[in-house]
């Protein structure tokens, strides 16, 4: 099987609202900024995987028309998936591992602001016992806070550091849309996190470049070879889930062969700063890996991108020689449900 990584990495800047925009107007720019990293036409891509939900945007197939931003004639090599990017790119990197294809285009996006986030996201659980109810992501990673903190995982005193420290570090990536301190008095939202726990409720996009083997040499000074890449998923019901742990992030980190050796960076995809508590642990992360030097999720958010925003960050790190094997995770559903880690290097 050939080499695969990533060669290009582009991000819309994000911000709160983006009502002057469409999701196509919002894209284009994205992806022209990839493409034009590598030089490529749009001809000249073999296989094209996007990523969204057509439950936030709030129409049927809305993801057809995004591909007017990609330009699908004459007919190309498509694919869609209905959640984060980084479920796409990991198609493409098995699209491109079987010889089907040697270059990819993977994009995703996400605009949150037309509608109450928190409540859209409610429809995602299980419609018979837990739906019904009507708990928000907030109350449940409030849960899931509260659970660690219980059982002496935490207390509100890391989570208030990991919150600063995201924000510190966004204030270097001018894409990010938090960057100034948490508030002194930060108001909780749900107990026991405060505004600064969560993340940014936004509008964005990216979209990354996969290539193989020499392709990949030619196109990029520095590829991020993906060396390996897993994807697993917790059960449903979160009552019977140890929501402390994350068994199937060390699972997929295993089969990617992240405790292979070490590594120095780690782009997580945490939205909630207890959840990087159970990451950090699932991934066996020491204090000398720099986690999200982008500022991470904690300072931009966007549904539907922010997973494979993770991995192009890593990526960008590894093309600009900043860091020589890094890990990238994105996660989807409440607490944790589905997790991807994926292990990339320089040469």
């Amino acid at each position: 099987m050939p080499d695969v990584a990533i060669v290009a990495f582009a991000q819309s800047r994000h911000r709160a609202r983006t009502d002057e925009v469409s999701e196509v107007e919002l894209l284009m720019p994205v992806l022209h900024d990839a493409l034009g990293q590598t030089g490529l036409a749009t001809s000249e891509i073999d296989f094209t995987c996007s990523g969204s939900a057509d439950y936030l945007a709030g129409r049927a197939f809305s993801f057809t028309m995004a591909l007017d931003g990609v330009g699908a004639w004459p007919p190309i090599s498509e694919s869609h998936v209905e959640t984060d990017g980084a479920w796409a790119l990991y198609e493409a990197w098995v699209r491109i591992l079987t010889g089907e294809a040697e270059t990819a285009l993977v994009y995703s996006y996400g605009k949150s602001s037309p509608g109450d986030l928190r409540s859209v996201l409610t429809r995602q659980l299980d419609p018979y016992y837990i739906a019904p109810l009507w708990p928000d992501s907030v109350a449940l990673a409030a849960l899931q806070a509260r659970a660690l903190i219980d059982a002496g995982a935490t207390d509100e005193r890391e989570l208030a550091g990991i919150a600063a420290r995201s924000r510190a570090a966004a204030r270097t990536n001018p894409n990010a849309q938090l960057t100034t301190a948490p508030a002194a008095d930060d108001p909780y939202v749900v107990r026991p996190l405060r505004r600064a726990d969560c993340p940014p409720v936004g509008d964005g996009a990216a979209a990354v470049v996969l290539a193989a083997g020499d392709t990949a040499r030619r196109l990029c000074a520095r590829p991020a070879w993906i060396r390996g890449m897993d994807h697993r998923i917790e059960a449903p019901s979160l009552g019977v889930r140890d929501l402390t742990d994350s068994p199937s992030t060390r699972l997929a980190a295993e089969r990617a062969g992240a405790f292979d050796a070490p590594v120095d960076t780690a782009e997580l995809h945490a939205p909630f700063t207890s959840q990087e508590v159970v990451l950090r642990k699932a991934l066996r992360l020491g204090p000398d890996v720099a986690v999200n030097p982008s500022g991470g999720p904690l300072a931009a958010n966007p549904m539907m991108a922010a997973g494979l925003i993770r991995l192009g960050e890593a990526a960008a790190r590894i093309h600009r020689g900043d860091s020589d094997r890094a890990l990238a995770h994105a996660t989807s559903g409440p607490c944790l449900q589905q997790n991807l880690v994926a292990v990339l290097e320089g040469e």
